[in-house]
C-alpha cells in the first residue's frame, strides 16, 4: 500500500460524449437497451435491471477476478499498446522511447532466458541481505530495498505536505506486511481464516524455491509471520486511516528517536534518498514504536529471512515460471479467486505501465484522444461545476460563512482532462534486453529517485499521477484538482457521436466528473481548503450538521451484506459513497440544462431521465468473484459495484419518478431515512 491523499474513483470504465444521434447511432444497437434485464423490476434491483442481460452473457474469464466495463476498455487498450510495443521492437532503436519500449517488451517476452536465469538476477540483492550482521546494517539494507520498490518494515512516500500544500514532504506510514491489510492477521471469518492459513505455505514455497529444504523453509515462514503479525497488531484499521488529522504527525527528523530510539533515522533516510528536509510526517507513531522493538530485539537471522522473503515476493512476477506461479496461486487465486494467469503479453504490458506508462501514454494520446474530445469533457466539467454551485447556494443547513468558503473552493478546483500538457522525461531510465526483472528493478529505482528529487523544491501542480490510457480518475485535495485521463472516456465499439446526452451525462457527468468534484467536499476532502491545505474552514454548527447527515449514509451501507455475513464498512467507504451520491445529484442537475432533457424525447423506449440513470449504472457494469469481493470488503474504501448503483439511488428523488418506485419496492427508502446533504 502506498498511502496518498488522492481520492480515487475506483476501477472506472469507458465512455465518451456528444449531443447527436444520427444515422451512425441507428446503425448500432443501443448499448443501454441491449444490456437490460426486462424480467427484473428496476424499482426492486436497478443494478440487475440495468445490466442483467450483459452479466448473464458475459461470465468472468478464468484469468480475471472481476469482469466488466473497465476490463472491456482495458482489452481495447491492450490491443493498441501491444501494437505500439511490437512496432518498437522491429525498429531496434538505439535510444529514445522506441528503444526503451522495444527492449522492455523484448526482455519481458523472452521466456527462454527468464527460465534459464531463475533466481540468479536477484543473487546480488539476496547476498546483500545475507551479509547483514547487526540491526543497523539491517536498516541500511532496508533503506536500499525501499529504493528498489520493496517496502520492508514500514511504508514511506513523498507527497505534498497536507498542511502546507506548496511544499513536498516525506511521509512515514505503517506497512511491511505481506497480507492485504492488518485485518487478515486477526479476523476469524471463514474466508479470511482460509487466506491466513494458506500464507505460511506460500512463504515456505518461496524459501524452497531459493534453495532451502522443506523443514528449514517452514521454520523461516513461521519467523516471517511472527514479525508481520507484530507489525499488523500496531497498524490502524482501514476506517481509521481516513482521518487526515489523526494520521498527520509532523516532527523533526531528530525527534524520531522519541518513538524509535534504536533506529538511526538521519542516516537511513539519507540512504533512501530523503534529503534536503529537516522534518517528516509520521502517519501512525505507535507503529514505529513496535518497529523499533522488532529491529532491536528480533534474532538477526529472522530479520534477514523476513527481508529476503519480501524481496523475492515483490519480484516473483518477473522471475521464472515457478516463482511467478507461486505468486499467482496465493495472491490472485487464493485471495482473489482468479482461475488462471493473464497471457504473458498482457502481464508485460501491465509491468510496462508501472515502469514507464507515461511514455506509452504520449503515443496513445496522440492517436486516440484529439483536441475536440478534450474540449468536450472540459465543457462538461464546467456544466457540473455550475450545477454544484447552485446547489450549495440553496443549502438550508449550511451557514453563509461556510457557504462562501465552499463556493470559493469549488471555483478554485483545477481540471485536468485527457492528458498532461508536459510529459515526464524517461531518458535517464536504463532499459535493455537483459534480465526482465532487472528492468523492473531499475524502473522502481528511477521512480524512487524521481520522487525524492521533489523534496525541497516547489510543487509541480501540473504533474499527473495517472497515465492518459488509464480507465480511472482522482481528486487530489492537496492540489484541489480533478484529474480525468483519456482512457476513462472510451466506450468500446462506439464513437463519441454515437452516444446521446442522457447516456453521457449519466456516466461522464455523474459517475466521473461529479463524483470527483464531490470528493472535495466529502468526509475527508472537506477538511482541506481551497489552496489544498489541511485546515478547518467549517463552523462547528456546520460540521455537526454535515456529520449528522452523512451518518445516514454510513447507516445505510452498514446494513448491506454483499456476501455471507460480511457487511460493507459504511465508515471506511463513506467518502466514495458520498461522492457517488453527490455525483448523481449534480450530474443530473447539469443534464437538466441540456436540450436533450428539455425536449424529453424517448430513445429505445426510455425517457431522457431514465437513460441518465441507465447511463450511470453502465459505469458500474461488473461481476466479481466471491473471493475478490470478500477481500475488497476488508481492504477497499469503495463499495462493490452493485452497491454503487443500488446504494445511492434510493436517496435521489428523480429516481422514484423515473422508474415509479413506491412503498413496498426494494429500492424504496422512507423519506425520513434519505440523505439530504447537497
Amino acid at each position: 500500500m502506498t498511502p496518498r491523499f488522492f481520492l480515487f474513483c475506483a476501477a472506472v470504465l469507458f465512455f465518451s460524449a456528444c449531443q447527436q444521434a444520427g444515422s451512425k447511432k441507428e446503425a448500432k444497437q443501443d448499448i443501454l437497451k441491449v444490456n437490460t434485464d426486462s424480467t427484473t423490476n428496476p424499482a426492486d434491483d436497478f443494478f440487475q435491471y440495468a445490466q442483467g442481460t450483459w452479466i448473464k452473457n458475459n461470465p468472468i474469464p478464468g484469468d480475471q477476478t472481476n469482469w466488466g466495463i473497465g476490463q472491456l476498455v482495458q482489452e481495447e487498450l491492450y490491443s493498441r499498446l501491444k501494437t505500439i510495443n511490437e512496432e518498437a521492437v522491429k525498429k531496434e532503436a538505439k535510444s529514445g522511447a522506441d528503444q526503451q519500449i522495444g527492449d522492455f517488451w523484448f526482455s519481458g517476452m523472452d521466456t527462454v532466458s527468464i527460465e534459464k536465469q531463475g533466481i540468479s538476477p536477484l543473487n546480488e540483492e539476496l547476498q546483500r541481505i545475507n551479509n547483514i550482521k547487526s540491526p543497523q546494517e539491517a536498516m541500511s539494507v532496508a533503506s536500499h530495498l525501499h529504493e528498489i520498490g520493496v517496502g520492508v518494515f514500514f511504508g514511506g512516500f513523498v507527497s505534498q505536505d497536507a498542511k502546507k500544500s506548496d511544499r513536498m514532504a516525506y511521509y512515514l506510514y505503517q506497512g511491511g506486511i505481506g497480507l492485504p491489510n492488518r485485518d487478515y492477521y486477526f479476523n476469524n471469518d471463514e474466508r479470511t481464516t482460509k487466506v491466513r492459513n494458506a500464507y505460511p505455505g506460500y512463504i515456505a514455497t518461496i524459501f524452497t524455491l531459493i534453495g532451502n529444504d522443506s523443514a528449514t523453509a517452514k521454520t523461516k515462514a513461521a519467523s516471517v509471520i511472527s514479525i508481520e503479525t507484530k507489525l499488523a497488531k500496531s497498524s490502524r484499521k482501514l476506517e481509521d486511516l481516513r482521518d487526515p488529522y489523526a494520521n498527520y504527525n509532523k516532527m523533526a527528523v531528530s525527534q524520531l528517536k522519541n518513538i524509535a530510539p534504536s533506529i538511526e533515522w538521519t542516516k537511513h533516510l539519507e540512504e533512501m534518498g530523503v534529503k534536503g528536509i529537516d522534518s517528516v510526517i509520521v502517519g501512525q507513531p505507535e507503529f514505529y514504536k513496535t518497529l523499533d522493538q522488532i529491529i532491536n530485539t528480533e534474532n538477526i537471522q529472522t530479520i534477514k529471512d523476513y527481508m529476503a522473503f519480501h524481496l523475492v515476493r515483490n519480484y516473483a512476477p518477473y522471475l521464472s515460471k515457478s516463482f511467478s506461479d507461486a505468486n499467482f496461486n496465493f495472491y490472485s487465486k487464493i485471495i482473489r479467486g482468479a482461475q488462471e494467469q493473464k497471457p504473458r503479453w498482457k502481464r508485460v504490458l501491465d509491468a510496462e505501465e508501472d515502469v514507464m506508462g507515461e511514455a506509452l501514454g504520449q503515443l496513445f494520446a496522440n492517436e486516440y484522444f484529439n483536441e475536440q474530445a478534450k474540449k468536450r469533457y472540459e465543457d462538461i466539467v464546467e456544466n457540473v461545476r455550475n450545477a454544484y454551485k447552485f446547489r450549495i447556494e440553496k443549502l438550508d443547513w449550511m451557514t453563509d460563512s461556510t457557504k462562501q468558503k465552499a463556493l470559493h473552493k469549488l471555483a478554485s478546483i483545477k481540471r485536468k482532462v485527457g492528458y498532461p500538457d508536459k510529459w515526464k522525461d524517461f531518458s535517464t531510465l536504463k532499459i535493455d534486453r537483459g534480465p526482465y526483472v532487472l528492468n523492473v528493478m531499475r524502473g522502481n529505482k528511477w521512480w524512487n529517485d524521481y520522487q525524492m528529487n521533489k523534496l525541497g523544491k516547489p510543487v509541480d501542480r501540473d504533474e499527473w499521477d495517472m497515465t492518459p490510457q488509464t480507465y480511472n480518475a482522482y481528486y487530489n485535495p492537496s492540489n484541489n484538482e480533478i484529474v480525468m485521463p483519456a482512457g476513462i472516456f472510451t466506450v468500446p465499439g462506439y464513437r463519441d457521436e454515437e452516444l446521446d446526452d442522457a447516456l453521457v451525462y449519466g456516466y461522464a457527468a455523474a459517475s466521473t466528473v461529479g463524483h470527483e468534484i464531490t470528493h472535495g467536499f466529502d468526509d475527508e476532502g472537506r477538511q482541506f481548503d481551497a489552496n489544498g491545505n489541511l485546515q478547518n474552514w467549517w463552523t462547528k454548527k456546520d460540521e455537526e450538521e454535515f456529520t449528522k447527515r452523512a451518518q445516514l449514509l454510513v447507516n445505510q451501507f452498514n446494513d448491506m451484506k454483499p456476501i455471507d455475513t460480511q457487511r460493507i464498512n459504511g465508515k471506511a467507504t463513506l467518502g466514495e459513497n458520498l461522492a457517488d451520491l453527490g455525483g448523481i445529484l449534480i450530474g443530473l442537475d447539469a443534464f437538466k440544462q441540456t436540450e436533450t432533457f428539455k425536449k424529453n424525447e424517448k430513445i429505445s423506449g426510455y425517457t431522457p431521465l431514465q437513460r441518465f440513470f441507465l447511463g450511470y449504472a453502465l459505469g458500474w457494469m461488473y461481476t466479481i468473484r466471491n473471493e475478490e469481493l470478500a477481500s475488497r470488503l476488508l481492504t477497499d474504501v469503495h463499495s462493490p459495484a452493485k452497491y454503487r448503483v443500488n446504494g445511492p439511488l434510493p436517496n435521489v428523488p428523480e429516481f422514484y419518478e423515473a422508474f415509479n418506485v413506491k412503498p413496498g419496492n426494494k429500492m424504496y427508502l422512507a423519506d425520513s431515512l434519505r440523505v439530504r446533504l447537497w
